[in-house]
Formats: structure tokens, sequence, C-alpha cells
């Protein structure tokens, strides 16, 4: 098992990613690029999802040291077929939270991984049980959580995931932002076929 790994980019500005990578004992610096994250349409979600990671990872190709690896990472929640991103505003957060009340969604995250030139792409899926969620309970948490940094307005690691979601089937990680352990095990793969 690998332990020491070569200097790590971690192309994100989610807190939560950031976290997570800590927590696994990487150590890492935080690039930001900008990248298009438009897709074509016919993607299914789960293509969305790695399309966009690795359109973030390629944004490095031309920079990264070669012994440097960048990992990226894009989350969407897809429901009845709908995509959805982060919310726009308290209303687009409402309208997001009554599509999911009372409903099972999925979570999906595409990783990317670059180095030596080599872009490794994969994604995790975790299904997750909503309740049924009053108007004031949606209200309560936009107004006091503001969850308009998360795709699907909700962060599970919130008050919204104690009191709202019954069950999840898959990585409860994945759902915060970062598959870690599917993260992990592919970071060993990659390293050992250098």
């Amino acid at each position: 098992m690998i332990t020491t790994f070569p200097p790590v980019i971690l192309a994100s500005k989610s807190p939560r990613r950031q976290e997570l990578l800590q927590q696994m004992g990487i150590d890492f610096r935080v690039v930001l690029k900008d990248v298009d994250e438009s897709f074509p349409a016919f993607l299914q979600p789960a293509e969305v999802a790695v399309y966009i990671a690795r359109k973030k990872a390629e944004a490095f190709d031309d920079s990264l040291q070669e012994n440097e690896i960048v990992i990226t990472a894009d989350t969407i929640v897809t429901i009845d077929g709908l995509i959805l991103g982060k919310p726009e505003d308290e209303q687009d957060a409402f309208r997001i939270l009554s599509l999911l009340s009372g409903k099972t969604h999925e979570v999906i995250t595409g990783v990317a991984f670059l180095y030596k030139h080599k872009i490794h792409a994969f994604y995790d899926s975790t299904t997750v049980y909503f309740r049924g969620l009053s108007d004031e309970d949606k209200w309560f948490y936009i107004r006091n959580f503001k969850p308009f940094d998360k795709a699907g307005a909700y962060g599970i690691q919130e008050w919204i995931g104690h009191a709202a979601i019954e069950k999840i089937e898959g990585s409860y990680n994945n759902v915060v932002g970062l598959p870690t352990f599917r993260v992990y095990q592919e970071l060993q793969k990659i390293l050992a076929d250098k």
C-alpha cells in the first residue's frame, strides 16, 4: 500500500473536498483554474460528472510539473432524469428541495486524476432517500444553511442530513463531495503503475 504520495494539487474550492482529503492524510495545495462546465446534452448523468471532472483536469496539462498529480471532481444530483446543479438563489433552492422531497435520488461524483500527462477518471454513485419536507422545513434549511454552493441544494453533513435523509446506499463521503474510498483505491492503482 502506498502511503507517500507525490505532490498533490486539488483543483477545487470546496471546503468539504479539502477537509476530506486532509482526513485521508494526503498533503495537497489548492490551485484553481476557470473551466467551462457546459456539457453535451446527450450525456447521461454519470457521464456528465466524469466529463466535467476530465475538463477540469485537462486545464492543468500544460502547467503540471513532472511528479505532480492533480485531483478534480464534479458532483451532481439527479432525479427522474434531471440533473440538479447548485441553486441560483433561495427560490431555486426551494424548487430543488421540493423536487427531492419524499423521493429517492442519486448523487454522482466524477473524479479525474492527471498524472504524467495521462487522465484517469471514474465516478461513484450514492442513492439517497429523502423524507417529505414541509415548506417550513425547506425555508428553515435554506435561510439558516444557505446551500448555494451545493449540488442539489443541500449538504448531507448539515441539519437536513440529520432531519430529512432516511438512509443512503453507497458512500456517505460521495454525497459530501468526494468518494474517499474510491479516490484512495484509484490513487493506489495509478501510482503503482508508474
